[in-house]
């Protein structure tokens, strides 16, 4: 499956933005899906994952709340709404597939290119 993410840009903090991956190539329903960002100087982190019917989400701590995690199966797209956004979101935002929740959350097979999201104080 090949990801294409997109929708970052520059917010002030509180405002929101709507990040968007579009999937091709095999099934989409067939993966779950998931979101990560990567700080300048950071280790890449986990941000949300949502199962194939979308009927599960997860949530890391830091966006618990705030973030919510969507698909559409029929557009082949998941989305990351991001409300409330605080300057340490500023960050690369990455999507992921994967077959496996459990993997999906961690160390997903496919891989989008990063979108930029900078949140100014």
């Amino acid at each position: 499956v090949q990801l294409q993410a997109s929708g970052g840009g520059l917010v002030q903090a509180g405002g929101s933005l709507r990040l968007s991956c579009s999937a091709s190539g095999r099934t989409f329903g067939n993966y779950c899906m998931g979101w990560f960002r990567q700080a300048p100087g950071k280790e890449r982190e986990f941000v949300a994952a949502i199962s194939y019917s979308g009927g599960s989400t997860y949530y890391a701590d830091s966006v618990k709340g705030r973030f919510t995690i969507s698909r559409d199966n029929a557009k082949n797209t998941v989305y990351l709404q991001m409300n409330s956004l605080k300057p340490e979101d500023t960050a690369v935002y990455y999507c992921a597939a994967d077959p496996i929740m459990g993997v999906v959350r961690n160390n997903p097979r496919h891989w989008g290119q990063g979108t930029q999201v900078t949140v100014s104080s």
